[in-house]
C-alpha cells in the first residue's frame, strides 16, 4: 500500500480509539483523573498503537503483533490486578475495551476498513447502553430466559437436524419445513411477547394490543376481555388494543408469506394493507369517540408465554394436520375443499394455514386461490375474535369491537375481490 492508504487506515485507528475513549472517558467523567485506567488519550494511543502494530507486520512478521497484543494484556493485567487492591469494582468492561481498541486499531491496517469501523460503532453502542441494558436484564424472569435458550435449541439444534424430504401423502409433510416454519413462527411470538414484557407496564394495554399481535392476537383478545370482565370502564381503551392486535396480525400475515412464499405477497397486499389501515383507523375512531377515563399503566396479564417446547410441538402438530386436510380436502373437492379448509383452521389458528398454503402454492395451487384461502382464514379468525371480545368480555367492548372488525372484514374482501 502506498503512503496515502498507510495514513488513512491509522486515521481510522487513531479514530476508533478516539470513539472508544469518548465514551469511557464520559462514564468515568466524574472520578479523579488519577483514578481512571484508562480515559481518552489512553484510548486514542492505543488504537493508534494497533493501527502502527499492523503496519510493522507488514514489514517485519506477524508475530511482532502477537507480542505487542501480549504485552498490552500483561500491562491491563497488572493494571486491573492494582486496582483490586483498592476498589471494589471488579469490571473489566475497560479493559477489555483497550484491547478491542488495539485489535480494532490493527485490523484497520490489515484488513477492510469498513468492518472495523462497523464493529468499532457496534461495540461503543453497547458501552454506551450499559444501563438500559441492565434494565431490561433485570425485568427478564428465569423462564423467560429459558423460553430464549428453548428458541436457539430448536432452531440451531434441531432444526438442521431434521431431514430436508417429503414425506406421507403427497409428499406433504417434510420435517425440516415443518420445523423451519415452528421456528419463524415462535420467533415472532416470542419477539411480541418480549416487547409487552418489557413496555407494557409503562404504556399497559395500547402496548398489549400493539406487540400482542406479533405474540398472539387470540390470546391478547382473551386477556383483554377477561379484564373488561372485571373493570368493565376500560371497555374503550381495551377495545382499542384488541383492535389494535387485529390489525397487527394482517401484517403478520404478510410477513409469513414473504418468508415462505414471496409471490404470494403481490395478492396479498392489497387486501391484507387495506384491513390493517381499517383496522388502525377503527381503533382511531374508538379511541377518540369514547371518554379518556379507562386508561391504565398496569402491565396486563394473561398473555402466555408462546415459546414452551410444548407449544412448539403443538403449532407443529397443528401445522401437520393443517397440511394433510389441506391437501386431503383439496384432493377431494377441488378448489372448494382448500376453501373449507382454510375456514376451518381459521377458527383456531391463521399461521398454520397460511404456511401450509404458502407451500401448496409453490407446488400446482393457483396463487390467487392460495390468496382466497389465507383471506378466508383471516376472515374466520377476525370473527371469532369478535365472538371472543363479546362473549369473554362485554357488550360494551364487544359491540366496539364487532362494528369496526366488520368493516375490517368487508373492506378486505371488496379489496381482494377488485386485486383478484
Amino acid at each position: 500500500m502506498d503512503d496515502v492508504e498507510i495514513f488513512r487506515r491509522l486515521l481510522l485507528a487513531l479514530a476508533i480509539g478516539l470513539l472508544f475513549g469518548l465514551e469511557r472517558g464520559w462514564h468515568a467523567r466524574e472520578q479523579a483523573e488519577g483514578d481512571r485506567i484508562a480515559g481518552i488519550r489512553t484510548f486514542a494511543l492505543t488504537g493508534l498503537l494497533g493501527g502502527i502494530s499492523g503496519w510493522l507486520v507488514t514489514v517485519t512478521a506477524p508475530i511482532f503483533l502477537a507480542a505487542v497484543l501480549l504485552a498490552l494484556a500483561g500491562l491491563l493485567a497488572v493494571s486491573y490486578w492494582l486496582q483490586t487492591r483498592s476498589d471494589e469494582d471488579l469490571g473489566l468492561t475497560t479493559e477489555i475495551a483497550l484491547l478491542l481498541t488495539f485489535v480494532l486499531g490493527a485490523v484497520s491496517m490489515l484488513g477492510e476498513m469498513a468492518h472495523a469501523a462497523a464493529v468499532a460503532v457496534v461495540a461503543a453502542l453497547l458501552l454506551a447502553m450499559k444501563r438500559p441494558l441492565h434494565r431490561w436484564v433485570a425485568q427478564i424472569e428465569r423462564f423467560e430466559l429459558e423460553a430464549a435458550f428453548k428458541l436457539a435449541l430448536i432452531s440451531v439444534v434441531v432444526l438442521p437436524l431434521l431431514p430436508d424430504q417429503g414425506y406421507g401423502p403427497g409428499e406433504t409433510l417434510n420435517p425440516y419445513e415443518l420445523w423451519w416454519a415452528v421456528v419463524v413462527v415462535a420467533g415472532l411470538s416470542f419477539a411480541g411477547y418480549l416487547a409487552i414484557r418489557l413496555v407494557g407496564a409503562r404504556l399497559g394495554i395500547l402496548a398489549t394490543g400493539l406487540f400482542g399481535g406479533l405474540a398472539s392476537s387470540t390470546s391478547t383478545t382473551l386477556a383483554l376481555a377477561r379484564l373488561v370482565r372485571s373493570q368493565g370502564a376500560l371497555a374503550p381503551v381495551a377495545a382499542v388494543g384488541v383492535v389494535l392486535a387485529g390489525s397487527v396480525t394482517f401484517l403478520r400475515i404478510l410477513v409469513l408469506a414473504a418468508i415462505f412464499q414471496p409471490r404470494l405477497v403481490a395478492p396479498l397486499a392489497l387486501p391484507m394493507g387495506v384491513m390493517a389501515a381499517t383496522g388502525l383507523l377503527g381503533a382511531a375512531a374508538i379511541h377518540l369517540l369514547s371518554d379518556r377515563n379507562g386508561k391504565t399503566e398496569d402491565e396486563i396479564e394473561g398473555i402466555a408465554n408462546p415459546l414452551e417446547l410444548k407449544t412448539a410441538l403443538t403449532f407443529g402438530a397443528v401445522l401437520a394436520v393443517v397440511l394433510l386436510g389441506v391437501f386431503y380436502l383439496r384432493d377431494w373437492l377441488g378448489t372448494s375443499g382448500v376453501y373449507a379448509a382454510a375456514a376451518m383452521s381459521g377458527v383456531t389458528d391463521v399461521d398454520a394455514l397460511t404456511i401450509s398454503v404458502s407451500r401448496l402454492v409453490g407446488g400446482d395451487l393457483a396463487l390467487g386461490t392460495g390468496a382466497i384461502a389465507i383471506f378466508i382464514a383471516v376472515a374466520v379468525n377476525t370473527a371469532v375474535k369478535a365472538g371472543i371480545s363479546l362473549v369473554a368480555g362485554d357488550r360494551r367492548l364487544g359491540l366496539r369491537v364487532i362494528v369496526v372488525y366488520l368493516a375490517v372484514i368487508a373492506a378486505g374482501g371488496a379489496s381482494l375481490w377488485l386485486g383478484v
